[in-house]
């Protein structure tokens, strides 16, 4: 289980369901290809302003794909809006998600993204699903690289979380080279 069970005390009752899933595919032509999907369903029947959505059909179900390369530039882009609030609303942005490509996974993504989609400038749950791209990228490609292989540099995992602090303990005994005592 990987939740200590609720208060015993109380009863629940569900509400709201998201869900995101995030796949990598190898294409055949050398590059990379990373689709994300955000899907928001209700336990009950939702009123929106746009109508009744019964329980059970998605609020949102929203689609991103991206192609980038072995550096993590983003070539290309594309969205798609299933399910929406707005009809003809929501999904009128997706043309503008194309301006992905261009951009790095791995230098000011998040920033830029903020920049480009933040606010009105784009649809809050396709953006919140693109933050997740970087660190899904880096998965996806963890199983063709040599976790420690950077050419002889620092490898690009440490010091970007808690338990690969270059001062922890994991880095201690996984990466002796790198541990540092301050």
């Amino acid at each position: 289980m990987p939740l200590p069970a609720p208060a015993a005390s109380v009863t629940r009752e569900a509400l709201h369901t998201r869900s995101i899933t995030i796949e990598a595919y190898r294409r055949s032509d050398g590059l990379m290809e990373i689709e994300a999907r955000l899907t928001d369903v209700k336990a009950h029947d939702f009123p929106l302003a746009s109508g009744l959505r019964p329980a059970g059909e998605a609020v949102h179900d929203m689609w991103v794909r991206i192609t980038i390369n072995r550096a993590y530039d983003i070539l290309e882009a594309v969205s798609q809006t299933d399910g929406m609030p707005y009809a003809g609303q929501c999904d009128s942005i997706n043309p503008a998600y194309a301006a992905l490509a261009g951009l790095n996974l791995k230098r000011g993504f998040r920033k830029a993204v903020l920049e480009r989609f933040g606010e009105v400038r784009g649809c809050t749950h396709l953006t919140e699903l693109i933050g997740l791209l970087p660190t899904a990228a880096i998965q996806a490609y963890a199983g063709e690289r040599r976790e420690n292989s950077n050419h002889g540099g620092k490898p690009f995992q440490l010091d970007r979380c808690h338990a690969l602090d270059t001062r922890g303990p994991a880095v201690a005994q996984y990466y002796p080279k790198w541990h540092r005592v301050d």
